[in-house]
């Protein structure tokens, strides 16, 4: 039985786009099109087969993608999530993550890397980018014993709405200080973004939301 797919856009032509995408894929189907969040909710609430895959716009008018996941999560906190964006909005991706999303895709994404990450969704539950692979990783135990209490503060602020400089403040630090504890711990962990900092948060249980 092929895995079902609901697609979650409110622009038409490439939900459309994307629908014949997916369904070229032997082993996937789409279940239907919500125009946005409100629309899957209420489907959600109205039938008991649920999909196998969201793909989750972030941007959509009456119910967006972040109130739509934060639904979901408390709603069907095991619905594998993944969101659907333009460009790389780390905070906005952060916000999607914390509320459970399992990765997220850029709507330039080339077919092949599209069918890799249902691929990953269906098969481990996240999708495997290269913020995702790297965060994913479990660490050693020596790992956690290198964390400074300093380092794991900053770690937990950096999951928050906080901007750099918020951090900062909080920490009653300069920015370039922040700024080194922020390389340091990319560097240590072998990360390249706030993005992939907080997916090792979430997945070690560093953070709670």
């Amino acid at each position: 039985m092929n895995k079902t797919i609901a697609i979650v856009d409110d622009h038409n032509l490439f939900a459309q786009s994307l629908k014949g995408l997916v369904n070229s894929f032997q082993e996937y189907e789409v279940l239907g099109i919500f125009k946005n969040g409100q629309e899957l909710i209420n489907y959600f609430s109205a039938n008991k087969k649920h999909p196998d895959i969201v793909l989750l716009d972030i941007r959509m008018p009456v119910l967006n993608g972040i109130e739509t996941m934060a639904w979901l999560k408390a709603s069907y906190p095991s619905q594998k999530v993944l969101a659907l964006t333009m460009e790389h909005e780390e905070e906005i991706i952060i916000k999607m993550i914390k509320a459970g999303c399992r990765g997220y895709l850029l709507k330039d994404i080339e077919p092949d890397e599209f069918f890799f990450a249902l691929n990953c969704v269906s098969s481990s539950g996240y999708y495997m980018n290269e913020d995702f692979s790297t965060a994913l990783k479990c660490p050693d135990e020596k790992t956690f014993k290198n964390f400074s209490s300093r380092e794991v503060e900053f770690i937990n602020l950096a999951c928050s709405e906080r901007t750099y400089k918020q951090v900062a403040d909080e920490m009653n630090l300069s920015p370039k200080t922040i700024d080194g504890y922020r390389e340091a711990l990319f560097q240590k962990l072998d990360l390249k973004s706030r993005v992939g900092l907080v997916l090792f948060a979430v997945k070690n249980k560093m953070v709670s939301f």
